[in-house]
């Protein structure tokens, strides 16, 4: 990677208050409606309580929404021909892919602590308190998967709605790897291939260790084992990257 550059995108990043306000307002107020509607008391839920389990989907969710947001501005900056003149410089495309995903991971800290931050001072519960810790350090750094599929999306649309579509895409997502509310029967087995299940699941699993919600009066959810979660997250971050890496090579081209 180009350190300069680096360093330049990530100021630019941080200075586009709206943007960094959105990506980690949105998560808490989102983490409060949830928690005050559903978590309140002490119930028990893996290692913690339901507090401590909405603040987990609620982190992963932060996590996801910033570093898609931020790598997705990169379709805007195609279009005003940033990329033609990055195309000059010995910056490579694994490097520019690299440097997008370094630059999410730093805006994407702030939203996932904000989160847990939320969680403390409500009344979010978990012991050991290494819980606490892992749950943030998988939250934050393994949203880099979704730096790499905004980049994917920005490459590929090549427009200003590429950020809108990609954002709203997400909101499907999250749905599906069970994030918003307990999935169970066909809908849960679809979900368990889409690709933020496998992201959520690994930030709850400190938590949950692979169990899942019981909704309903009949038997609980087949757990989730811990070799099939980073077997989704590798598989769909490898996809993502080779497609991320493929665009940029292909807007490099001359037509």
């Amino acid at each position: 990677m180009n350190w300069t550059f680096l360093r330049i995108d990530l100021v630019r990043n941080l200075r586009d208050v709206a943007n960094v306000a959105f990506v980690i307002g949105l998560p808490v107020v989102m983490y409060v409606i949830f928690g005050g509607a559903f978590g309140a008391g002490d119930d028990v839920v893996g290692r913690g309580n339901t507090r401590f389990s909405i603040m987990c989907a609620m982190a992963a969710y932060a996590g996801s929404v910033a570093t898609t947001a931020v790598a997705g501005t990169a379709a805007v900056e195609m279009l005003q021909g940033w990329g033609r003149q990055l195309a000059l410089t010995p910056l490579r495309p694994r490097g520019f892919v690299a440097t997008k995903v370094v630059v999410a991971l730093s805006v994407a800290l702030g939203g996932v602590g904000a989160v847990l931050v939320a969680g403390l001072v409500t009344g979010a519960k978990a012991d050991p308190p290494w819980v606490w810790w892992v749950t943030f350090a998988v939250a934050w750094l393994a949203s880099a998967v979704f730096a790499l599929y905004g980049l994917a999306i920005a490459q590929i649309f090549r427009s200003e709605s590429a950020v809108s579509i990609a954002s709203a895409s997400l909101v499907l997502l999250a749905f599906f790897g069970n994030l918003f509310v307990p999935l169970s029967g066909s809908v849960l087995e679809v979900g368990r291939w889409t690709p933020m299940y496998g992201y959520a699941g690994l930030v709850r699993y400190p938590l949950m260790q692979g169990e899942l919600v019981r909704t309903g009066p009949g038997a609980a959810p087949t757990p989730d084992p811990l070799w099939a979660l980073v077997l989704n997250f590798a598989a769909w971050a490898l996809v993502f990257a080779t497609i991320s890496v493929w665009a940029v090579r292909r807007g490099r081209r001359r037509q």
